[in-house]
């Protein structure tokens, strides 16, 4: 098993007034934590090719977050379908599991707007980092 990580560094102007990081932030630090996998299916980043088409999202908040220090996202594949992937995030700080999350995405076609099989070369990577049991 193997994880995507990425470090994010927080914003005063992310810190809410009870003085923690804001709850609608982590949805975009997460979705930052996914950039290697928006690589594999839109290598070039052209919107007008984009792949990855997010159907849920959920996050479990399990403490607070605070300005002044960095934080953690690391990223599995949770399951692995025919044309979609679900991922199982966590976000970390000093030590602590902060929040939990997992979000679904569908490998999609745009212009003929339906979902297509993920390719196996993509596949392969991803089955690199497919979750195991023993994780947070």
């Amino acid at each position: 098993m193997d994880i995507f990580t990425t470090m994010i560094d927080p914003r005063v102007s992310e810190t809410d007034g009870v003085g923690h990081i804001n709850n609608t932030t982590l949805p975009v630090w997460l979705e930052a934590g996914r950039l290697e996998l928006f690589e594999l299916f839109t290598p070039d980043h052209d919107f007008k090719k984009w792949k990855m088409i997010i159907l849920k999202t959920t996050v479990e908040y399990t403490a607070m977050i605070y300005f002044g220090h960095r934080v953690e996202i690391k990223c599995w594949i949770k399951r692995l379908g025919n044309s979609s992937l679900e991922l199982y995030e966590e976000v970390w700080q000093k030590g602590i599991l902060c929040a939990k999350a997992e979000t679904i995405y569908v490998n999609f076609d745009s212009v003929n707007q339906k979902s297509e099989p993920i390719p196996s070369h993509i596949r392969e990577i991803l089955t690199q980092h497919l979750l195991e049991e023993t994780v947070g």
